[in-house]
């Protein structure tokens, strides 16, 4: 903005100046081309080469913008284009972690399956041994109350029986 403010208020300046001096510009006088001299205005030629030189500057100016923009939009596809494929990517790389988790979360849950029925199969075998443990004291149990009846009997039996002479005890 300060560049073309500039340029704008030298451009102005040639403009007053030549205006001003236009009498002393356009006065013929003596202008040597190096292999002829001619009789013509040097102040007009002057400005004219200016004027040529200036809108030469001018086209330049613009075809470097111009081509700065052609390669400004160049780059701006290739960072589109480059964009999407690191979208792509990125996509890409979600689907592949998604499917590994689900595959991750499938494995767990067999896991999970598998240890639950293993755990169920484990506890209904150790249900098994407790109830034959169970049942073989209680076997244990009514054979020594079995034992302990007889016994019982046994000795209810001898009371009952008639005394005999006791033998004395041997020394």
């Amino acid at each position: 903005m300060i560049r073309t403010v500039l340029l704008l208020v030298i451009a102005l300046a040639i403009a007053a100046l030549a205006a001003l001096n236009w009498g002393t510009l356009a006065a013929p006088t003596a202008v040597s081309f190096g292999v002829t001299v001619v009789q013509a205005p040097l102040g007009l030629i002057m400005l004219g080469l200016t004027v040529l030189l200036a809108v030469f500057f001018v086209a330049y100016v613009v075809y470097l913008q111009g081509s700065v923009l052609v390669e400004t939009r160049r780059h701006t596809k290739e960072l589109q284009a480059q964009r999407e494929l690191a979208d792509n990517a990125e996509a890409s790389r979600f689907t592949e972690l998604r499917s590994y988790l689900d595959a991750k979360l499938q494995q767990a849950e067999l896991d999970a399956r598998l240890g639950r029925e293993a755990f169920l199969e484990r506890i209904a075998a150790l249900e098994t041994r407790l109830a034959a443990r169970v049942e073989q004291s209680d076997n244990s149990t009514a054979a020594y109350m079995g034992q302990l009846k007889d016994r019982l009997e046994r000795g209810a039996a001898v009371r009952a029986a008639p005394a005999f002479e006791a033998e004395p005890p041997l020394r």
